[in-house]
C-alpha cells in the first residue's frame, strides 16, 4: 500500500482483535520511531502487550476494547512540541497504515499514570496512538468543503487543491478540522483556527497537505 492510498483507506478504529503484531512490523515501526526521534529531537516509544493504559474508566466511556498497544508521543516540554508531535505521528501512522494495522489518537481517554513508557525529566507525554488489527476497517467522516479551509487567489493550483483533500482526511479531535490554508505565491501558511488540541491537529494535517501536494511544490511560511 503506498502513502496515499493509506491517506485515503486509514480510519479511527477503537475496537481490536487480541492479535499480536509481527516482530517484523514491529521492528518497522521501531525503525522508523527512531528516525522520527533523530529528526525531531522527540521521546517517541512504541508500547506492545500492554493493554493497563486502557483499562480504567475513561478507556471505557470511549469505547476502547482490546487496545494493547500503541504509540506514546513524548517529547521535551516547549513551544512547537504539540505540532511536532501531530506532524512525526502521523507520519507513523500512515505508515502504520501500509503495514496493514489499524490506528487511533488518543488524547484523554488513557490511564497516563499505568503507562509503560519512559517520560525523562522535562518531557511531556502529549497523547498516545493506539495500534493494533481492527475488528473493522472503521469508517470515514464527513469532511468540510475545500473552500472552506482555504484561502486563495484564483485559480487554485492542482497541487493545493490536492493538499487541502489530503489534509481534510486526516484525523482531528472530534472531527472538528479548524484548521486553514493560504497561499501566496508558493508559500503556504497552515493555521489552527481554534479548538482543543489543535496545536496537535495542525501538526497531523500539515503531515498529510505535504503528502498530497508534494513538497517540492511549495513552502511553509
Amino acid at each position: 500500500m503506498e502513502i496515499q492510498e493509506a491517506i485515503k483507506t486509514r480510519h479511527s478504529v477503537r475496537s481490536y482483535m487480541d492479535k499480536e503484531i509481527p516482530e517484523e512490523i514491529a521492528g518497522r515501526l521501531s525503525e522508523e520511531i527512531e528516525i522520527c526521534n533523530r529528526e525531531g529531537g522527540l521521546h517517541i516509544q512504541l508500547v506492545l502487550d500492554e493493554p493497563e493504559a486502557f483499562s480504567g474508566f475513561l478507556a471505557h466511556y470511549g469505547k476502547f476494547s482490546c487496545v494493547k498497544n500503541y504509540i506514546a508521543l513524548i517529547g521535551p516540554q516547549g513551544e512547537g512540541l504539540d505540532e511536532k508531535v501531530g506532524w512525526y505521528g502521523e507520519r507513523l501512522v500512515l505508515l502504520a497504515q501500509t503495514l496493514g494495522l489499524n490506528t487511533c489518537w488518543v488524547a484523554l481517554t488513557y490511564r497516563k499514570g499505568k503507562s509503560r513508557c519512559r517520560i525523562e525529566q522535562g518531557e511531556k507525554l502529549v497523547c498516545v496512538i493506539a495500534l493494533g488489527y481492527g475488528t473493522t476497517p472503521g469508517e470515514s467522516h464527513t469532511s468540510r468543503p475545500v473552500t472552506a479551509v482555504c484561502r486563495v487567489d484564483e485559480p487554485m493550483p492542482e497541487w493545493f487543491r490536492l493538499g487541502t483533500e489530503a489534509a481534510l482526511l486526516a484525523p482531528t479531535a472530534m472531527n472538528q478540522q479548524r484548521f486553514r490554508f493560504t497561499l501566496s505565491g508558493g508559500t503556504v501558511r497552515g493555521e489552527s483556527t481554534g479548538g482543543f488540541y489543535s496545536k496537535v491537529d495542525l501538526g497531523i494535517v500539515k503531515y498529510h497537505f505535504e503528502q498530497g501536494a508534494g513538497k517540492e511544490n511549495f513552502q511553509w511560511a
